[in-house]
């Protein structure tokens, strides 16, 4: 049953629609993360059902209420800014415990619910001091007890951890899902980073241009993207991908991009879809470094990045267009060797002229 539910929502900035029909539903106690492209519209999504934000038409419902029309701070919710929004005279103990002094809870619950998450966040010997006193993720820390403390309906964060240095994100990506599992929380996070949505959510919505994407799991992403949009922004590196020139062949359709090869698609894959413009992918790791009379693809090194764990070896064909693949540390070619590239032929993905994706499943061969 949804705990949290989008309906219809729109947001018009004058005559710039910010949000498009936005419809998705949130289960209690699940970690839901916008993921998009700067102005894509996802932290004017959070912003409109925090309330900070007002929609244009459609409707929110929390625990089976709407509350489109409720004021922000009756909403229930939690907001953690990006720029951790502390109030800098105030102690990091009266910092975390100001909402329920607001609230006028009684002085003995202050002190332990402030207690307990200053213990859960390792803030225990920071409560006396000042925020000009503590670090970056401190201050971060200090921001999610205070939101922590009043226990609300849902948590909402604003891209937290983009203001922190890397090793201190993935530090804090870790505490954020291990309290997400102690408190059994609903959580909603924002952010560009698609690592951080992959790491840490439920499920995810990538948003584009104001609009939903696709809703699905990291791994329902990753591996069965609806658009092209979608498999090039998930994955690091991103999904390779071609222009390809079709030829049908009674059943079949042959499908010849880079000059070099082809993969022949079963009709039923591909039947009244557009196809007089479509593009094939391969994401790095479906991609195997090989000799050039054996390869699918060949041509020449340009850069190799090695990362310890793997290489990315950037290959430029003879059309001209770079693929990269990743591959074991233990073979390595040399810059400006030619290579041939062998396709793993079940997980090609072809999207048609609409950028749908509409086969992942292909047998190579060479042309």
């Amino acid at each position: 049953m949804s705990y949290l539910q989008v309906k219809n929502l729109y947001k018009k900035y004058g005559e710039t629609l910010a949000l498009k029909n936005i419809d998705f539903e949130i289960k209690k106690g699940e970690f839901v993360v916008f993921v998009g492209p700067s102005g894509c519209g996802k932290s004017t999504l959070l912003r409109t059902i925090a309330g900070l934000e007002s929609s244009s038409d459609g409707d929110i419902h929390l625990d089976g209420e709407s509350i489109i029309e409720t004021h922000p701070s009756k909403r229930d919710v939690a907001m953690v800014f990006q720029s951790y929004a502390l109030y800098p005279h105030m102690s990091v103990k009266d910092n975390m415990s100001f909402a329920l002094k607001l609230a006028k809870r009684p002085q003995q619950e202050i002190e332990e619910k402030v207690g307990k998450v200053a213990k859960a966040l390792k803030l225990e010997a920071l409560l006396d001091r000042k925020p000009k006193a503590l670090s970056g993720g401190q201050r971060q820390r200090v921001a999610i007890g205070r939101a922590i403390v009043r226990n609300p309906k849902v948590f909402l964060f604003d891209e937290p951890l983009s203001n922190l240095d890397a090793a201190l994100r993935v530090e804090m990506r870790i505490e954020l899902s291990r309290l997400h599992q102690e408190l059994e929380s609903t959580m909603i996070y924002v952010t560009h980073d698609q690592i951080e949505a992959m790491t840490l959510a439920d499920k995810v919505v990538i948003m584009s241009q104001g609009e939903v994407a696709q809703i699905g799991t990291p791994l329902e992403l990753y591996h069965q993207p609806a658009s092209r949009f979608v498999a090039t922004f998930i994955g690091t590196p991103k999904m390779n991908v071609l222009p390809v020139n079709k030829v049908g062949d009674g059943d079949t359709l042959d499908v010849h991009f880079n000059d070099d090869a082809n993969i022949r698609l079963s009709k039923s894959a591909y039947e009244d879809r557009a196809l007089s413009s479509a593009s094939i992918g391969f994401r790095p790791e479906s991609l195997t470094l090989c000799a050039p009379e054996d390869g699918d693809l060949k041509g020449d090194v340009e850069v190799i990045e090695q990362l310890g764990s793997e290489t990315l070896t950037y290959v430029r064909t003879l059309s001209g267009e770079t693929i990269v693949v990743r591959a074991d540390p233990i073979y390595t070619p040399k810059l400006r060797d030619t290579v041939g590239i062998k396709l793993d032929s079940e997980k090609v993905y072809l999207f048609d002229s609409d950028d749908k994706t509409t086969n992942i499943y292909g047998e190579v061969s060479h042309v």
